[in-house]
């Protein structure tokens, strides 16, 4: 196979928006299971231990605020993919 004559641009643009979809996938399903498990811990010890609930929402909050930044963080590398690719004057030879 002659690998010199295959439109590597072509194919270079539709593997960056292929894992940019996979990364999204993934980066924004698993923030939101840790939320999930975050905020149901959450419920039960406030359900357990009604007294301490400021305590416990406080930090359940802020556990929250930090999952979120890295489903944001992940958003932001996707970006970078797809917009601003680092190989793509490589590749694309611009």
């Amino acid at each position: 196979m002659d690998w010199s004559n295959l439109p590597w641009d072509k194919i270079f643009v539709v593997l960056t928006v292929l894992v940019s979809g996979i990364g999204v996938v993934v980066g924004i399903i698993t923030p939101a299971i840790g939320q999930m498990v975050v905020a149901m811990s959450g419920l039960k010890a406030i359900a357990r231990q009604p007294e301490a609930g400021d305590r416990i929402n406080s930090i359940v909050l802020l556990s929250l605020i930090m999952l979120e930044s890295l489903a944001i963080y992940v958003l932001a590398v996707i970006f970078l993919l797809i917009f601003a690719n680092p190989m793509s004057n490589y590749i694309l030879g611009e």
